[in-house]
């Protein structure tokens, strides 16, 4: 269907209010928003929850089966890193995510995995070298440099890692950060080097010290890493900072829930309900586009 209209109230994120609404679209676009006379016994209209950080390969599903799945929780996009599947089948598993995910209207916004292996002890089945980044930068699928989890390389410059970084910010992709434990001016010095979001975060402080320095905090609750106690209290003071994570989700996690249930927990410890949905509806995606 081309054009339609839907009538619902609307929860607006950008002017923090709700309100009845007609939303015309055309093309698969909102092109009209027009306000209409309160009435409570209308539908609510939002915006989709982003997972502002996954590996798919984790879920051992692949993209349009994480999707299905995902859908029914009211996910309608994740930012993901196909580290895993690179690990193991290089640039051809980096393609097939790509092209697999195009195959429904859920949206995948792939990074270029910038640690493959991630440590020179691996046994790993391909490597991903600063001319593979060159390659995939180049690529209008790929969003961003995935995490780069090679922090103590960073924080030495190491020329092979700020060609990776370089190369992201040379195409005007941003640079997703994996630094554990990093605080006060080794966070800083991290960030200095073009890196603007971490979901590696284990403790308030470390959250906060990264958020302080501008850096975006995505609050990680997977299946295994769960992180979302120790930090949800960062979008008191950083609103416009955090965003919701699951980093891994099992598809027997993923059968109960996604980020729905970060914004019920959130809701339910009393947080403010705009930077709740800001952080599970838009800030993934504005972080995703400073371009």
């Amino acid at each position: 269907m081309n054009e339609f209209r839907l009538k619902g109230q609307l929860v607006d994120l950008h002017q923090e209010s709700i309100y009845a609404a007609e939303i015309e679209v055309k093309n698969g676009r909102i092109c009209r928003i027009q306000k209409l006379q309160p009435d409570s016994s209308l539908p609510f209209i939002l915006p989709g929850f982003i997972d502002a950080h996954v590996h798919i390969e984790s879920s051992m599903l692949i993209p349009t089966e994480f999707a299905r799945m995902a859908v029914c929780h009211g996910s309608i996009a994740t930012i993901s890193d196909p580290h895993e599947i690179a690990n193991v089948c290089g640039m051809e598993g980096i393609r097939f995510m790509i092209e697999n995910g195009k195959k429904t209207p859920f949206k995948f916004f792939f990074g270029a995995p910038s640690c493959v292996p991630a440590t020179p002890f691996e046994t790993a089945g391909a490597t991903i070298q600063v001319a593979d980044i060159h390659q995939l930068m180049e690529d209008p699928d790929i969003h961003y440099l995935a995490e780069m989890m090679n922090w103590p390389g960073t924080l030495a410059r190491d020329p092979q890692v700020m060609a990776k970084i370089d190369l992201a910010h040379r195409y005007g992709k941003p640079v997703d950060g994996h630094a554990p434990g990093l605080r006060g001016e080794q966070a800083a010095h991290y960030a200095a080097a073009g890196i603007s979001t971490d979901h590696e975060c284990f403790s308030y402080e470390e959250a906060r010290d990264k958020a302080d320095i501008g850096m975006k905090i995505a609050i990680r609750e997977g299946s295994a890493a769960k992180n979302f106690d120790a930090l949800i209290d960062l979008i008191d003071t950083h609103p416009d900072q955090v965003m919701f994570c699951s980093d891994d989700k099992h598809p027997d996690y993923l059968a109960i829930s996604h980020i729905d249930e970060l914004v019920r927990r959130a809701i339910a410890k009393g947080k403010a309900l705009f930077p709740v949905l800001r952080a599970a509806c838009l800030n993934p995606i504005l972080t995703i586009n400073c371009r």
